[in-house]
């Protein structure tokens, strides 16, 4: 789903301390490496205990900078590097490292570089239950907090010590959605409140069969991953997840349109009140437009229903019609087979349901629910724009900065 360009032109720094979950590294400078992005690396003494100098220089291309390859014919040293990169992580950082730069302390090659660094930082701890939580990491990561620094929580599971608790490395997708983030931002989505819908509603017939529809729920996630490389506030209302999203995002399983209309009016009603830029509503789901009249409990015979069977249905309530949206931007999405009248009927949508902008698919065999790919063209109170067969992360970016320009 990343497109290979996604960080092209970004110059990455990661900076790797004295832990055993340092082997998680290597897979997220793989994933920048793939997106595009120019990756150097900076290890500290401890960190060669776990893994080689040479494996990252593979993976990178650049040689790597420790306390033996420092020099001052190049920017190969704890300046020069720190002006080259755009954003700089330490992941996996020890709880050693984390209070040496609360403190200042500047004792080796890696910290000198975080005190001469004057741009967004990014930590990932990894530590021993007991030394995570110990008050005096608190305090650190607290005060580092304040400083600017970006620290992405550690996980609870069982750690190398063979001990339960909070404090194994995030995941290196996790980590590297950060650095996206964090390179990705833009002022106008930035803190901003989004609410998402995505994927088919679920209708039941009875406890083992159900109505739906074959939306995969693709175009909504792609949306929600380029909201939050945006630096939005995400909430994700959706039946379905096919894709792998920050754990930072506020994600609410449905399932039914009931359940899906009441989900975004209460998400809707949280995002006004904290409100201070616009909120805005991606409408992506698609809502099944009836529901069984009656669902049955357990499941319903063949033998007693016979050779035919008649389904009795009651129309669905219209979702984007009857919210409320005052004080929202709205977004809705239409798909049409209709090649012919598509667009007039995606206008008729615009106005009947007072929205501030309709993103039209138009299904065929090329543009077809579960696609990677996709074309929309948005129509909104200005001139329509289109974005063509176009992979979905790329789509969703190209849509928000359209969005973000008015």
């Amino acid at each position: 789903m990343i497109p290979s360009t996604l960080l092209q032109n970004k110059k990455i720094l990661v900076g790797i301390t004295g832990s055993i979950s340092a082997y998680k590294s290597i897979e997220m400078i793989r994933m920048m490496t793939k997106a595009g992005a120019e990756v150097r690396v900076l290890m500290t003494e401890g960190a060669k205990r776990f893994i080689t100098p040479l494996t990252l220089e593979s993976l990178t291309g650049n040689q790597i900078l420790d306390e033996h390859t420092e020099n001052w014919h190049s920017d190969h040293n704890h300046i020069g590097i720190g002006k080259w990169a755009d954003a700089f992580i330490i992941a996996p950082v020890t709880a050693n490292t984390i209070n040496k730069l609360a403190c200042g302390i500047a004792d080796n090659l890696l910290t000198q570089t975080v005190l001469a660094y004057d741009k967004e930082k990014i930590i990932a701890p990894a530590a021993n239950t007991v030394m995570f939580d110990n008050p005096i990491t608190q305090a650190s990561l607290e005060k580092l907090t304040k400083l600017g620094f970006t620290i992405i929580a550690p996980q609870t599971k069982e750690l190398a010590c063979r001990t339960e608790g909070n404090g194994a490395l995030a995941e290196p997708t996790d980590l590297f959605y950060a650095v996206c983030r964090c390179l990705l931002n833009d002022a106008y989505w930035k803190d901003r409140h989004v609410v998402v819908s995505g994927g088919g509603t679920v209708e039941k017939i009875d406890d083992v069969r159900y109505i739906s529809n074959f939306s995969s729920g693709k175009m909504a996630s792609a949306l929600v991953l380029a909201l939050y490389f945006k630096g939005a506030a995400v909430s994700f209302i959706s039946s379905a997840y096919p894709v792998t999203l920050p754990s930072s995002i506020d994600s609410i399983k449905v399932q039914s349109a009931h359940e899906m209309h009441e989900a975004l009016t209460k998400s809707l009603a949280a995002a006004t009140d904290k409100c201070v830029t616009t909120p805005y509503l991606f409408m992506a789901a698609a809502v099944a437009d009836y529901h069984p009249q009656d669902s049955s409990k357990g499941k319903l015979k063949k033998a007693a229903l016979g050779d035919a069977w008649s389904i009795a249905m009651q129309s669905n309530i219209d979702i984007l019609q009857t919210l409320d949206k005052k004080g929202i931007k709205a977004i809705g999405f239409k798909a049409e087979m209709d090649a012919q009248n598509a667009h007039k009927h995606a206008s008729q949508m615009l106005i009947k349901k007072k929205l501030d902008g309709v993103c039209l698919n138009i299904l065929n065999d090329k543009n077809s629910f579960g696609s990677d790919r996709n074309t929309i063209t948005l129509i909104s109170h200005q001139e329509p724009v289109t974005f063509e067969n176009q992979d979905k992360l790329s789509l969703s970016l190209n849509l928000l900065q359209a969005l973000a320009q008015g």
